[in-house]
């Protein structure tokens, strides 16, 4: 199950692209703009079966300050927290970092060492994070995730935003089964794993636009009564 994260973030592009960059990544990412919205959906999500497993938390925003927020979940959680900030005074980053902070990344920041940021702070609570899986290639058909793209003998696949999330969920584990239960909760969320008719219908679509033929299926392949499977890529 991919690991869940909170994106609190007031700036609305920076969040998006932040958002889009992690999810290729196979994070499953919440986002909130605010500290009082940051901290309902840190409630809610410590109420769930399946609680957050790091929080990215950034210092301005428009209702409070984000080491208010900090400290406050501290005082809550022990899950890992991440700060995201413009603010360079290093005596600042110690206050935080002595507050419960695990690591402190300074704004502007690139995506690779937000992410390898990310894999030492959940490492060092135990979480070992594995490099994705972000492209795949068989016979006619090559899927970049990182580029959002899909091709098939040289021509585009267009695929719906739920289409090509469902295929990015598979690319991730090429070779592996990924349960029904699994797809479900990633591409639609847990209040709809009891909806297997989603994947027989999506899956069908994807069947349609990428092999050769739909009714005998090559690459998108069926575990009865489990889930399904990327085949493993070729040359």
């Amino acid at each position: 199950m991919a690991l869940k994260v909170l994106l609190v973030e007031d700036d609305r592009d920076l969040r998006l692209t932040l958002r889009d960059a992690l999810s290729v990544e196979g994070y499953e990412v919440l986002t909130s703009g605010s500290a009082a919205d940051a901290q309902a959906v840190l409630r809610h999500a410590s109420a769930s079966d399946q609680p957050l497993d790091l929080l990215i938390l950034d210092l301005g925003l428009p209702d409070g300050d984000g080491a208010d927020v900090l400290r406050a979940v501290r005082a809550q959680h022990t899950l890992p927290i991440l700060i995201i900030s413009a603010r360079h005074d290093d005596g600042n980053k110690v206050h935080l970092l002595d507050a419960g902070a695990d690591d402190y990344l300074v704004k502007p920041f690139s995506i690779s060492e937000l992410l390898a940021r990310m894999r030492v702070t959940l490492r060092h609570r135990g979480t070992v994070v594995l490099a994705p899986q972000t492209h795949y290639q068989c016979g006619p058909l090559h899927i970049d995730l990182a580029k959002h793209t899909v091709a098939k003998d040289g021509d585009t696949v267009h695929l719906t935003p739920t289409e090509f999330k469902l295929l990015a969920r598979l690319v991730r584990q090429t070779g592996q089964v990924v349960t029904h239960r699994q797809l479900l909760v990633d591409v639609w969320g847990p209040e709809f794993v009891e909806h297997t008719h989603y994947l027989r219908l999506y899956m069908g679509q994807l069947r349609a636009k990428l092999e050769a033929n739909p009714t005998e299926p090559t690459l998108l392949l069926t575990e009865p009564g489990v889930g399904y499977r990327l085949a493993e890529e070729s040359p």
